[in-house]
């Protein structure tokens, strides 16, 4: 694994534009090939290796969680526990996910937290960085095998959703990224042969007896890119509850998307060589820890304490608890901190995206910069 510097292309901007991808220069730079990561063939084996590793023992720690009824330390609100346990039981589909690592291509990758609820940078990682590689180096190969998975799983998915009505995406239609994602994630459903809606999350009804869309169509099944945490405090939380739509991604998936997780998978299978150590208790950890809210996004309150200094990401995160987990520096690339995104497509391993940041906290506005291997 080695970054490489590249010249972009002069006319990169208008080519990612004609993929859906708007927000491309979101916060300054966002998508940026002026650098490529290389890795081996083996390197992406240790990858692709390492995801369906983590997503087999992930679904493991479900099962423990649902059987023991231990859903305090998530801080879910109790009228979802039982749709946890009814949509874990029932095998209700989960379309995708994203494992973050750390990684610098030797020893094992280490799971700093997955992302199985709403992940994005979805497009980046599917579309737009297969696109480059075919006008870059041609010859060469990607980890990347996320688009066509999306379209079978939908298939996958579609058949276990009610058998009449469309399916509607939702979510906040006013941010561009979330907007982009969706359409995105719409044009693979449509690949799929599903008749797939757009609906402003703040636009469905509720017309006392089921979810409608604007013009009183009912709405039976959801794909949302928002999150279960923030509906399951929302007014039409108890709507949910009497079952009047199946939603994707499932109820189940509010543990995995939950900080919370990464303890249990610990307690779990310890020792893990994917893993990083992690507890509920501020105190398991004397030195050099990170401090994670269970409910965080884009890096928000997260705090890392190493080496003497910490180094704390603003936000308004954090009333719900907090897990801590080892410390475990991030690679660093010419001076960039380096994440690699991991994703999953049902339960394969499917290709990764690779983040950087002048900052060792991943945030929303940090870098997305394309990858190759040979």
């Amino acid at each position: 694994m080695r970054r490489e510097s590249r010249v972009p292309r002069p006319d990169w901007p208008a080519k990612v534009e004609e993929l859906g991808f708007s927000w491309h220069s979101m916060d300054g730079v966002y998508w940026d090939e002026r650098a490529c990561y290389r890795f081996t063939g083996a390197e992406a084996d240790t990858l692709e290796a390492a995801t369906g590793e983590l997503q087999a023992r992930s679904l493991e720690a479900v099962e423990r969680v649902v059987a023991k009824g231990d859903y305090s330390r998530f801080a879910i609100p109790e009228p979802f526990h039982a749709a946890i346990e009814r949509s874990w039981k029932a095998g209700d589909k989960s379309l995708y996910g994203r494992f973050d690592f750390s990684w610098d291509g030797t020893g094992e990758p280490k799971l700093l937290e997955y992302n199985a609820d709403t992940p994005t940078a979805l497009l980046e990682a599917s579309v737009v960085q297969w696109y480059w590689l075919q006008d870059v180096m041609p010859q060469a190969d990607q980890f990347n095998s996320i688009h066509e998975k999306l379209i079978e799983r939908w298939k996958v998915v579609r058949a276990s959703l009610p058998a009449v009505g469309a399916v509607y995406f939702t979510g906040d239609l006013e941010s561009q990224e979330d907007s982009g994602t969706l359409d995105y994630l719409r044009d693979t459903a449509t690949q799929a042969g599903i008749d797939a809606r757009p609906i402003d999350i703040a636009d469905i009804g509720w017309d006392g007896s089921r979810f409608v869309d604007l013009d009183a169509n009912p709405i039976v099944s959801i794909f949302k890119l928002y999150p279960w945490e923030w509906m399951a405090r929302e007014e039409f939380a108890q709507y949910l509850l009497a079952g009047k739509a199946r939603v994707v991604e499932p109820a189940w998936k509010m543990l995995l998307s939950n900080k919370a997780i990464l303890p249990v998978l610990w307690e779990m299978f310890p020792e893990h060589p994917n893993l990083l150590a992690a507890s509920f208790e501020p105190g398991r950890f004397a030195t050099d820890f990170v401090k994670k809210p269970i409910y965080s996004r884009e890096g928000a309150n997260v705090s890392i304490s190493a080496g003497g200094r910490t180094v704390e990401a603003p936000g308004e995160y954090g009333a719900e608890g907090y897990i801590w987990q080892a410390y475990h520096e991030l690679p660093r690339f010419d001076g960039n901190y380096t994440v690699v995104g991991s994703w999953v497509v049902g339960d394969e391993p499917a290709g990764v995206g690779i983040r950087e940041d002048d900052s060792p906290i991943t945030r929303n506005s940090s870098r997305f910069v394309p990858h190759y291997f040979t």
